[in-house]
């Protein structure tokens, strides 16, 4: 390819405007003086050159100085201009001093100062004893350790939590899949373990799989697709929930590509908005996990029981009858049945006040989640297992359930 040559501008008389009229001496002068403008070469309109502010504003005469200077010409020098800016110097000098006397004058009236002890006392801002939370004397503060570290936010950590607990109530899902023509629970239980694959594979967090698996279950709640759709739904729903929780989310590209080009890039991007539209661009969806890990921290477990817990409520992502619980709840129950399992007590004081729920409120939910493990309803689903079965997740996936007469009995202890 040839470079492209750039043409010299061509001289374009200028045309003075009407009603305005142009001196022939005024252009001969600035002929003669040697007064040129400079256009600045990037500006299409070929306008003035750009000058730093307040600095060449007055320097208009100076270019005339030195012109004349270069011709051998006099300049006339004012002698009486050094004395006006020493007279104008004192004059700014005294004005300034008087100012300052009348300022500290009237910061030193009385009236004035009995109106500002007032105005503090007004608005005198309780101690930080009464402002803090007072919790039961069988109670934990949990946040308390965590204090002085600021990532952990401690301080606000109980308003964040209950300000998710508020949010649960907006996203309650129906039974969707009475309006769905063209979907199952098998077809969605299929699309869900394969985005626990990608989640697995990408090396995403666990709160993304959580939230795209929220995203595909509300957008099918207000939207009818079709099975050939369904992947593309659930890739997208992965897509944005990586925007929204990772720090290096994947590209569309990949996307793509896990796909096996099922898809072309306008499908994708078109889909991206097609949610974000259904879900009126909040996708802020409480969800279990971070529920289950402030639930754990309430209670002390180690990290082999909380990736237990972490096993039961991934199971439930699979599987359609869980969809209608709420992220709290199911957090509370995944870990009081790990809880169980591992023998180390019940629902305690302290996590029954940071989540909520009493021990009754959970035991049904807690039966629903051991009969799963126990009695899983699609074998063909084993992407959650099979991830849980490796030596870095405590191989928790490998442990046998517990027995329901034995566990009845447990949840009554």
């Amino acid at each position: 390819m040839m470079p492209s040559v750039r043409l010299s501008r061509p001289v374009v008389t200028k045309v003075p405007r009407p009603g305005r009229t142009v001196s022939v001496e005024n252009c001969q002068l600035q002929k003669e003086e040697g007064v040129q403008i400079k256009r600045s070469p990037s500006s299409p309109q070929g306008g003035a050159k750009k000058r730093s502010a307040f600095g060449d504003i007055t320097n208009a005469h100076k270019n005339i100085q030195q012109q004349k200077k270069r011709d051998g010409q006099k300049v006339a020098v004012k002698k009486t201009k050094n004395a006006q800016i020493s007279v104008t110097a004192k004059n700014n000098e005294l004005n300034l001093k008087k100012t300052s006397k009348k300022i500290t004058a009237e910061a030193l009236q009385p009236e004035v100062v009995k109106e500002e002890k007032v105005i503090a006392a007004e608005v005198k801002l309780p101690p930080k004893e009464v402002v803090k939370q007072i919790l039961p004397p069988d109670v934990e503060d949990i946040d308390k350790e965590s204090a002085d570290d600021p990532f952990s936010t401690s301080e606000y950590a109980m308003d964040i939590f209950t300000y998710m607990r508020e949010r649960e109530d907006k996203f309650v899902l129906p039974n969707y899949l009475d309006m769905q023509t063209d979907i199952s629970k098998d077809m969605r239980g299929i699309l869900i373990d394969w985005m626990v694959e990608v989640q697995e594979n990408f090396e995403l967090n666990h709160e993304t799989l959580y939230l795209a698996v929220k995203m595909v279950d509300h957008y099918l709640a207000v939207s009818v697709a079709m099975r050939e759709k369904l992947q593309l739904i659930g890739s997208t729903a992965v897509l944005l929930a990586s925007k929204f929780e990772e720090r290096c989310p994947p590209c569309l590209d990949d996307f793509l590509y896990i796909c096996d080009d099922a898809y072309r890039r306008e499908e994708l991007v078109a889909m991206e908005m097609e949610i974000l539209q259904k879900l009126n661009f909040d996708i802020n969806i409480p969800v279990p996990y971070r529920f289950l890990r402030r639930f754990a921290k309430c209670a002390h477990s180690n990290m082999e029981t909380l990736t237990l817990a972490r096993y039961i409520c991934e199971l439930t992502l699979q599987e359609y009858d869980f969809v209608q619980e709420s992220a709290s709840k199911l957090a509370a129950s995944c870990l009081l049945l790990a809880l169980k399992m591992k023998d180390l007590g019940g629902w305690t004081s302290t996590l029954q006040h940071y989540s909520g729920y009493q021990n009754a409120d959970l035991v049904p939910l807690v039966k629903r989640l051991n009969f799963l493990l126990a009695y899983p309803p699609n074998d063909k689903l084993k992407a959650v297992k099979n991830k849980y079965s490796h030596k870095v997740f405590f191989e928790v996936a490998k442990l046998p359930p517990l027995d329901m007469l034995h566990l009845e009995e447990l949840l009554k202890s």
